[in-house]
């Protein structure tokens, strides 16, 4: 596949897959990194400079919210992020266009009309 167009995908749907992701429990960055590699089927391999510019955006947006909670152990404190009901409300709404989206693209490209 063309890295150029994997990348531009990943990019447009970036902001979606991670509120789904925070919409499911409240999470860390690194633990987002490690569910959309493993979940994206390596699809999704995001470093951290990717990942931390999308939390600040959907953050200054309302979106997220961010909150620092210890670690078990001797481990440092970590900034975990929760959605909001904003954030809630657009991931749904993201949710919906992707699947019109996605029909659309289908329809285009004649699958199923075999």
């Amino acid at each position: 596949m063309d890295n150029k167009f994997a990348q531009q995908l990943k990019k447009g749907v970036l902001d979606m897959v991670v509120l789904r992701l925070v919409e499911e429990k409240s999470t860390y960055g690194y633990e987002i990194i490690q569910q959309l590699e493993q979940r994206g089927e390596g699809f999704f391999n995001l470093k951290e400079g990717t990942l931390y510019p999308v939390l600040y955006r959907l953050e200054d947006s309302g979106l997220i919210e961010s909150f620092w909670q210890n670690g078990e152990g001797r481990t440092a404190p970590k900034k975990y992020y929760t959605i909001t009901e904003k954030g809630s409300e657009t991931y749904r709404e993201y949710r919906n266009l992707w699947m019109e989206f996605q029909n659309c693209i289908s329809h285009i490209c004649g699958e199923g009309d075999q």
